[in-house]
């Protein structure tokens, strides 16, 4: 039986003390008996924890008490065994790496499309104006190879950092169409999606990301698993290691 809970979070705020923050979030952690990854930047925090349930829920909630943390909203899979070896809170000069420090969701948060809307986008073949829409995976080559959207662009990126180079060459082709970016759990689409509007793309993110997309309407459209940045390796569209639906 699963029992360990896995969530994935991450949220766009300001942070100003991430040092001063960073042995305190760890030290919590350790003591509910949590193992993952915390990283902490100017920009926000990014998280990846696993445990009993009470206590992953009850760190999250303690987290939320902090203001700036209030809107933090997780993603929940199980799994039967601890996938992190250790509990690693990290400070870094971006949760996510693109290396174009003018892009602030924190402040200026792109458009977002709920699972539900673009399930039926994609059943109708087009938006609810009757455009083309195109699906952008933002993520590496190797993840998108483990699984994506039917039919999605794929510009088969090494690092993140390769985004905005191809989303500038690319924008002209994009002209006239209505782009949703997505990735595992929201944070590259978010930021993706920010800087294609500003190559002039009328671009929009999956809120929630593919993880929430398989939570909220499963796995339609979609063809494969999802890679996660941990021992499960992937999971199937029911949120399930891909591990254990091969066992």
């Amino acid at each position: 039986m699963a029992s360990v809970l896995n969530i994935s979070a991450y949220l766009f705020t300001r942070i100003d003390d991430t040092a001063e923050l960073r042995p305190v979030l760890r030290e919590r952690a350790v003591a509910a008996g949590l193992k993952g990854t915390v990283l902490l930047a100017e920009e926000g925090i990014n998280l990846f924890l696993a445990g009993d349930a009470d206590a992953v829920r009850g760190f999250v909630d303690e987290l939320r008490r902090d203001e700036r943390f209030a809107a933090l909203t997780t993603k929940e899979s199980w799994s039967r065994e601890q996938p992190f070896g250790r509990m690693l809170v990290k400070v870094k000069r971006e949760i996510i790496r693109m290396d174009h420090p003018t892009i602030r969701p924190e402040g200026n948060r792109a458009p977002s499309v709920a699972p539900a809307t673009l399930r039926r986008w994609l059943d109708s073949g087009h938006d609810d104006d009757g455009r083309e829409v195109v699906l952008l995976d933002t993520r590496n080559a190797f993840e998108v190879d483990y699984g994506s959207f039917d039919g999605a662009l794929d510009w088969r990126i090494e690092r993140f950092t390769q985004f905005p180079d191809a989303a500038a060459g690319a924008a002209a082709d994009l002209e006239g169409k209505t782009v949703v970016s997505y990735c595992t759990g929201g944070i590259r689409c978010e930021k993706a999606a920010i800087y294609l509007r500003e190559v002039g793309v009328d671009a929009y993110q999956l809120d929630g990301g593919i993880l929430g997309y398989f939570e909220q309407v499963g796995g339609d459209h979609w063809s494969g698993d999802c890679f996660v940045f941990d021992e499960r390796e992937a999971l199937t569209p029911d949120l399930a290691p891909r591990s254990a639906a091969l066992a």
